[in-house]
């Protein structure tokens, strides 16, 4: 007797329905997971990328600098292959590893279009960035989420600190941030653990700003999601400063480390790398999603996994693609579009603007092996009585140190003496660079180019947004204002940089789905659901509604954690 169709339809389905779906791995997808999988919910977390697993996949962090083939200098291929990441301050340091260049998207699979020039860091894998981000983790305060309404910038955030303080809590004493308690207005404090230490020419120099600035302006170790004491199973930060290569004692929050193991402990936890969501299923009647569309990125199959809510942690870019390619026969410009702002107001931290000098003395000091963090100078500009030709304003990250054995020894550069003077270390330095605030323009944007396609035959994004005469007349006094400092603290030999910064370099993209009060300026609420299908969140870096000058990856830690509970409440109530 043949199978019953329908009968087997709905085994499938069955089979394929869970109480939530996350799209995407990272920093708030893996928060996503774990705060819905604690609640009850059976999960189906959604990785586009491969598995990358905790310890066994960091196949080059135990090893030393002679072990890598080119010594760890990317190769000419590698460059050739990866255009974009090789860029600028790419091509040095830590960031293009030879090896670690695998971490990174591969560009020729995945292009995009630069309608004006936009660096594009992305990570396709288990985890995303968050094995590879730079763990500074600082609060906003309401300097922040009231800044536009004050000046009548965009519009207002739907939020205060005062509702996302306790999620700041939650998520701190849980991830694990290392710092110094200030007593700052424009930055909070908050659950650190012991702070790391500045060492001896940083405390100087901090001393000589504080007093000659009267206290107005300040510089402290910085709020790192690196441990000092263990955390739930992890052990402290071993001062390797090899973070990026993901660390095997689980020394900083990722969510290999953290989110993720706690998500899988509760047995509701299903993870599908691989896998491509191309879109969200939307029922018209309902006006809600009814689950996802997965290409499979190995195979090129396609299957569609159900749900009752969706929570898009895909990245600020990839989540607006993703809304863009849902519900197109309803709204033209896809789900979420409704308001005229999908894709719009899309904002970075620009930076790549500071300074550098030799500081004299402290010839018989030194410090303890690699810390992996450095000094912070928060915000001072258009703050408390001090006026710029400006909105808005920048903090400083940057450290001190003293030269290594790579220095250029030009009195003796070859024979005994060259080789001895090598083994004291040289001179002492200090040097910080400028993170600046963008403010959300609304021609700042990204749409699809349907003309140019991935490897998978999908539209790609086309890239139109630049810094504007706001951010150009702030860059001038990052430099001037870190001169000054310097100049105050005894720094000598100072140098200034102002590298062409486009767009993306920051590596902390926000907007294109922003938050908001009303339906028809916003693509969210204020609880970070779609207007127009609520049972789908987002609450990565797209729901943004201005960029503050601090790192964000901790905010976004909270509102995930917030829109989790409130999720799970409402699902309780049958409101979604």
């Amino acid at each position: 007797m043949p199978q019953n169709t329908t009968s087997v339809n709905n085994k499938a389905k069955s089979q394929n329905t869970y109480d939530a779906i996350v799209i995407g791995s990272g920093i708030s997808g893996g928060w996503a997971a774990k705060e819905l999988t604690e609640k009850g919910l059976k999960v189906l977390m959604l990785e586009r990328g491969r598995n990358y697993v905790h310890i066994k996949d960091y196949v080059t962090a135990d090893k030393d600098p002679w072990q890598f083939e080119h010594r760890g200098a990317e190769t000419q291929q590698q460059k050739k292959d990866n255009p974009v990441i090789s860029r600028d301050w790419a091509y040095y340091g830590t960031a293009a590893h030879e090896e670690l260049m695998n971490s990174w998207t591969n560009e020729k699979d995945s292009p995009y279009v630069e309608v004006k020039p936009f660096t594009w860091w992305r990570a396709y894998q288990m985890g995303g960035r968050s094995t590879l981000w730079g763990r500074q983790s600082y609060r906003w305060s309401d300097f922040d989420f009231e800044a536009n309404a004050k000046e009548g910038i965009a519009i207002d955030w739907p939020i205060r600190y005062k509702e996302i303080a306790p999620w700041y809590d939650h998520v701190e004493k849980f991830a694990g941030i290392s710092g110094s308690t200030e007593g700052l207005p424009q930055l909070p404090d908050g659950h650190y653990l012991p702070p790391m230490q500045l060492n001896c020419v940083e405390k100087d120099v901090a001393a000589k700003i504080k007093a000659f600035y009267k206290d107005r302006r300040h510089m402290f170790i910085g709020r790192v999601a690196n441990l000092t004491a263990p955390v739930k199973g992890r052990t402290q930060c071993q001062f390797r400063n090899r973070c990026w290569e993901g660390c095997p004692f689980g020394g900083y929050f990722s969510t290999q480390s953290s989110t993720l193991p706690a998500a899988v402990a509760t047995g509701n936890l299903t993870v599908r790398p691989w896998s491509i969501v191309t879109k969200i299923l939307y029922d018209k009647d309902t006006r809600k999603a009814t689950g996802v569309e997965v290409l499979d990125a190995e195979t090129n199959k396609t299957y569609e996994f159900y749900s009752k809510i969706v929570f898009l942690n895909a990245s600020t870019l990839n989540s607006a693609w993703v809304l863009m390619n849902s519900a197109s026969d309803v709204w033209e410009g896809g789900l979420g579009s409704s308001s005229g702002e999908l894709g719009h107001n899309i904002m970075d931290h620009h930076y790549l603007v500071g300074a550098m000098g030799t500081v004299e003395g402290y010839e018989d000091k030194y410090y303890f092996g690699r810390r992996a963090n450095g000094f912070y100078i928060p915000r001072f500009a258009n703050l408390f009585g001090d006026k710029r030709d400006f909105l808005r304003g920048y903090g400083y990250q940057g450290s001190a140190g003293r030269q290594g054995w790579s220095r250029d020894v030009a009195e003796m550069n070859i024979g005994a003496g060259f080789k001895e003077a090598l083994t004291e270390p040289g001179g002492w330095y200090v040097g910080a660079t400028g993170f600046g605030e963008i403010l959300p323009y609304h021609d700042n944007k990204i749409t699809l180019n349907k003309q140019v396609k991935d490897k998978w035959g999908l539209p790609v994004l086309a890239m139109d947004a630049e810094l504007k005469e706001n951010e150009l007349k702030m860059r001038k006094d990052m430099v001037k204002d870190l001169v000054a400092m310097f100049e105050v603290a005894g720094v000598k030999n100072i140098w200034t940089y102002d590298k062409d910064y486009t767009i993306g370099q920051g590596i902390h993209e926000m907007g294109s789905a922003r938050m908001g009060n009303d339906p028809k300026t916003s693509v969210l609420n204020a609880h970070n659901q779609v207007w127009d299908a609520t049972n789908v969140f987002v609450t990565d870096g797209a729901c943004m509604v201005s960029s503050a000058c601090q790192n964000p990856s901790l905010t976004y830690m909270a509102l995930t954690a917030r829109a989790a509970a409130f999720a799970v409440d409402e699902l309780k109530k049958g409101n979604i």
